[in-house]
């Protein structure tokens, strides 16, 4: 009997959690080559070695106790709302491992997640070809138009960047 799990990432994770967004890649069809994300960058930004809180945070999926799926998520705010809720950055299961309820699982961590850190909403983007539509669909999730996704990439960050007057007064947390 195949055993089905979700798990907090650990830092020695980081080769899996890069594994599994290469092959998010492959599904999005697009090259490995896409994702820059390395080792370091999930130990930094992941599991920060001091007390800086991580910029992100990722579940794991396993059957028989090997990853074959991921949920990397992390904190937004919501002004209208006056809560903090989740983003869901990727979600993804091997295509191996499909058919085992992984999927749901996962969502529903990321559920429990937000109902206890009083989040208000759990957000993400789906590519409009993709065939999960109808799982989160199944799952009570609704597209929510008429917001239309924009992106910045970061030579025009770093471009309007330059522009930018000097800000005044001190961070609260760098």
């Amino acid at each position: 009997m195949t055993e089905a799990a979700v798990r907090w990432a650990q830092p020695d994770d980081a080769g899996e959690i890069i594994r599994l967004v290469q092959a998010l890649a492959l599904y999005e069809n697009e090259p490995v080559s896409v994702v820059k994300l390395t080792e370091a960058d999930v130990l930094r930004d992941g599991f920060p070695p001091d007390d800086t809180p991580p910029r992100f945070e990722c579940l794991l999926a396993e059957l028989d106790g090997v990853p074959v799926g991921i949920a990397l998520f992390f904190h937004t705010y919501s002004t209208w709302e006056g809560r903090s809720g989740l983003y869901l950055e990727d979600l993804f299961i091997e295509e191996t491992a499909r058919g085992h309820g992984l999927g749901r699982m996962l969502m529903a961590a990321l559920a429990r997640i937000a109902r206890d850190r009083e989040c208000s909403r759990l957000d993400l983007l789906v590519l409009d070809w993709n065939p999960t539509r109808e799982f989160y669909h199944r799952i009570e999730m609704a597209y929510r138009g008429p917001w239309l996704p924009y992106r910045m990439p970061a030579p025009a960050v770093a471009a309007l960047a330059e522009t930018a007057p000097p800000i005044g007064g001190t961070p609260v947390r760098p």
